[in-house]
C-alpha cells in the first residue's frame, strides 16, 4: 500500500504525467457537462419511471456513462463506436486482406482498421438514434416530432456520439488509460450520490440482511477482480549461452508472465454491447403499426427480458468475447519467433512450431479460467436479483465490475509512466 502511495506521490512530481492526467481529467469533465445537457421535449418523470421499470433500460444507461439518464446529447455514449471496432475485429478475423493489413503493415495497419471503424461509427449512431427516438416517442417520453425535426435530433444525437467518440480517442492518445473505458466509467461514478440518497431515503430495517448480503458480493466481487486481473502464468526461458569477442552472452535464466485475464473489462463491454442492440431494435419492431413486427419485437424482447436466457446469453458471450479479445491481442506465433530471434528457447520445448503449440495450450487453459471468472462475476448479481427480487444489484454489479477493472488498468498505466520516466 505504501508502495502505490509512493508511485503516485512521484507521479504529480513529474510534469508530463500531471499534465496527462489533467487532459484526462478535463476530458472527462467535459463529457459529464455535455451528459448534462438534454435535446428538447423531454418528459423527465416519464423518462425517470421508464429507467426505474426496465433493467434493458438501466443497463444502457450504464453502457452510455450516464448519458440517457436525462436523454442528453451523448446519451448513444460510446456504445456505437464500440459497435463499430466488434465489426472490424470480427471482419479482421475473416476478410483476409484486413488481416494481412494488420499483420503486416503494423502500427500503420492498425491505424487504418481503427479509422475504418471510426468510419462505421457514424452510419450506426444514425441508425441507433433513429431507433431511440422512434422508442422514446411511443414510451411518451418524448413529444412527436416532424420531419425537420426528427432529422435536426437524430443528426445532434449521432454528432454528439461522434464527439464522445473523439474525446475518448483523445484521452486515450494525450491523457491516460483507454479513454472509452474511462467515459464510462465516469458515467457510472456520476451516478453513485444520487443511488446512495435513494437508497438512505428509501431504508427500511427490514431489508439490513439483503444491504449486508450486497456489501459482502460486493467485497467478493472486489478482491476477485483484483486477484484474477493480477495472476500471472509464469513460462520458464533460458537464453543460449554466446561468445562474442572473447566475452560470454546469455545464459541466464527468466519467465514470461502471462496474464490470466489479457482481455480486462473489455469483454464485458462488448457481451453488454451485442445484448443491448438486438433488445433495442426488438422492442422499437414491438411498438411498430405492423402486426408481423410487432409480433416478432414483442416475442423476441420478452426472450431477452427472460431471466434465464438473458443470464445464459450474458455468461456466454463474456466467455467467448474473452477467448476472441485474447486472440486478437495476443499472438503465439509472433512470440516463438521473437524468441527464436533473440536466442531464446523454453526448457525442455523445441524452438519453433513446438513452442507456438506449448505457449497456445498455456494460454488457451489460462483464459479459460479468466473467462469463467468474468462469466460468474457478470451474472452472480442476475442470480442474487433472483433470489431477493430486487432489481438494482443487477445494475449495481455490472457496475462494480467495470468500475474495478478501470481502476487497476488506470493504477497500472500511471506506474507505467512513472517507471518510464524512472528509466
Amino acid at each position: 500500500m505504501n508502495n502505490i502511495f509512493g508511485r503516485f506521490a512521484l507521479a504529480f512530481k513529474d510534469k508530463a504525467i500531471v499534465k496527462r492526467i489533467v487532459y484526462t481529467v478535463v476530458g472527462l469533465v467535459i463529457f459529464r457537462l455535455l451528459a448534462a445537457i438534454p435535446i428538447p421535449g423531454v418528459d423527465t418523470l416519464a423518462l425517470e419511471r421508464m429507467l426505474s421499470g426496465n433493467q434493458f433500460f438501466g443497463l444502457l444507461n450504464i453502457f452510455s456513462g450516464g448519458g440517457l439518464s436525462n436523454l442528453s446529447l451523448v446519451m448513444l455514449g460510446v456504445g456505437p463506436y464500440i459497435t463499430g471496432s466488434i465489426i472490424m475485429q470480427l471482419l479482421t478475423m475473416m476478410v483476409p486482406s484486413l488481416k494481412a493489413m494488420q499483420q503486416e503493415d503494423g502500427e500503420a495497419g492498425r491505424a487504418r482498421i481503427s479509422q475504418y471503424s471510426r468510419i462505421l461509427s457514424i452510419p450506426l449512431s444514425f441508425i441507433q438514434a433513429f431507433g431511440f427516438i422512434k422508442l422514446l416517442q411511443s414510451q411518451q417520453v418524448l413529444s412527436a416530432l416532424g420531419g425537420f425535426d426528427l432529422l435536426t435530433n437524430i443528426l445532434v444525437i449521432t454528432a454528439g456520439s461522434v464527439l464522445l467518440m473523439w474525446i475518448g480517442e483523445l484521452i486515450t492518445e494525450f491523457g491516460i488509460g483507454n479513454g472509452v473505458s474511462l467515459i464510462i466509467f465516469a458515467g457510472i461514478v456520476a451516478v453513485i450520490p444520487a443511488q446512495f440518497g435513494q437508497l438512505f431515503t428509501a431504508y427500511d430495517p427490514s431489508q439490513i440482511p439483503l444491504y449486508i448480503g450486497f456489501i459482502i458480493i460486493a467485497l467478493l466481487v472486489i478482491a476477485g477482480v483484483v486477484m484474477v486481473n493480477e495472476a500471472e502464468r509464469p513460462v520458464p526461458v533460458t537464453y543460449a549461452r554466446q561468445v562474442k569477442g572473447g566475452k560470454t552472452y546469455g545464459g541466464v535464466s527468466t519467465y514470461i508472465p502471462l496474464r490470466l485475464n489479457q482481455a480486462g473489462v473489455i469483454p464485458i463491454i462488448f457481451a453488454l454491447s451485442i445484448l443491448l442492440f438486438p433488445q433495442m431494435i426488438l422492442n422499437f419492431m414491438s411498438r411498430s403499426a405492423n402486426a408481423t413486427l410487432a409480433n416478432i419485437g414483442t416475442v423476441g424482447f420478452d426472450l431477452f427480458n427472460n431471466q434465464l436466457i438473458y443470464g445464459v446469453s450474458y455468461f456466454i458471450l463474456v466467455v467467448l468475447f474473452t477467448y476472441f479479445y485474447t486472440a486478437v491481442t495476443f499472438d503465439p506465433k509472433q512470440m516463438s519467433e521473437n524468441l527464436q530471434k533473440s536466442g531464446a528457447f523454453l526448457s525442455g520445448i523445441r524452438p519453433g512450431e513446438h513452442t507456438t503449440t506449448f505457449i497456445e495450450r498455456i494460454v488457451t487453459r489460462i483464459t479459460l479460467v479468466g473467462a469463467l471468472f468474468l462469466g460468474i462475476v457478470a451474472v452472480l448479481p442476475l442470480i442474487f436479483q433472483a433470489f431477493t427480487g430486487t432489481r438494482s444489484m443487477a445494475i449495481g454489479g455490472t457496475a462494480l465490475l467495470i468500475v474495478v477493472s478501470v481502476v487497476l488498468d488506470l493504477v497500472k498505466k500511471i506506474d507505467a509512466q512513472v517507471s518510464m520516466r524512472e528509466y
